[in-house]
């Protein structure tokens, strides 16, 4: 078995968030045991085995180094990346996983289709949230809003970008105040004079995510959380810079369509390959 470390939403080596890739020879999965065991080895938050079913078809399984998980979007964007520059994958092509069937458009972006994206509820009272994150008197001219497009997280406006990457989050409170409201993460934007749709932070603790530097599903709740709040249009190509704090600058794409789906990804880059004997 031969693997990879690709990463994800970046085309600079050592930026993005990055995922191990281990693609399969033969025609089933190793064992359970066996890929947790590689998961655990390669060390990075996930690790996607691929098993290529056609050209255009693929059974991806997603290990953390303790467990397997149903899906990883920049585990995905990282696959079909290095699929496509192995020539191996392009055009759209269907990806199995334990969380359902995903249509994925392959090229040098790699666009993957996010669940159907809803507002879940408006924080009518935020200051303990803006507390967590060490903001003082605030009044957020957006509203504080749960967003889904797979995962519901809270969309969290802050004053600029100084202030974004300047935050010192209290993770103890982050993790209380997420789990109190069934959230996974508080993501928080803001935004800047450059031609990025925002800029963004995203603080998971409750999962044992500090800070991540590229979300692909929280940014494409924060797109859509974006159209329903009038700030974007209904259709379009967007882009979200996240990590900057964390020194490794990502770009993550989103795309609205025309009929209304959300599309999330970005290019991504191999940093480094190798043979796994086992």
């Amino acid at each position: 078995m031969k693997y990879y470390i690709v990463d994800a939403f970046t085309d600079q080596p050592f930026g993005g968030n990055p995922a191990g890739v281990v693609l399969l020879e033969d025609n089933a999965f190793p064992q359970k045991a066996l890929m947790l065991q590689i998961a655990a080895e390669l060390r990075y938050s996930e690790t996607a085995f691929v098993h290529r079913l056609s050209p255009t078809e693929y059974h991806l399984r997603y290990f953390t180094p303790k467990a397997e998980v149903e899906l990883c979007g920049h585990a995905t964007i990282a696959t079909f990346s290095l699929l496509y520059q192995m020539q191996l994958a392009e055009g759209e092509c269907l990806c199995h996983t334990l969380a359902g069937d995903l249509r994925i458009e392959v090229g040098s972006k790699v666009m993957m289709q996010m669940a159907t994206p809803r507002i879940v509820v408006t924080i009518e009272d935020s200051k303990e949230i803006y507390r967590a994150l060490g903001v003082a008197n605030y009044q957020p001219t957006q509203p504080v809003q749960i967003a889904y497009s797979g995962l519901p997280d809270l969309m969290i406006p802050i004053a600029d970008v100084m202030t974004l990457n300047g935050l010192q989050p209290d993770m103890e409170a982050i993790s209380a105040i997420t789990q109190k409201l069934n959230a996974v993460s508080f993501h928080v934007f803001s935004f800047g004079k450059d031609s990025y749709t925002a800029h963004v932070r995203d603080f998971a603790p409750l999962y044992d995510i500090p800070e991540e530097s590229a979300t692909g599903t929280a940014n494409a709740a924060l797109t859509h959380y974006l159209v329903v709040n009038g700030v974007i249009p209904k259709q379009g190509d967007y882009a979200f810079l996240q990590g900057e704090a964390m020194g490794r600058p990502s770009v993550v794409a989103t795309r609205i369509t025309s009929d209304g789906n959300i599309y999330v990804g970005g290019t991504a880059t191999i940093v480094a390959k190798g043979e796994l004997i086992v």
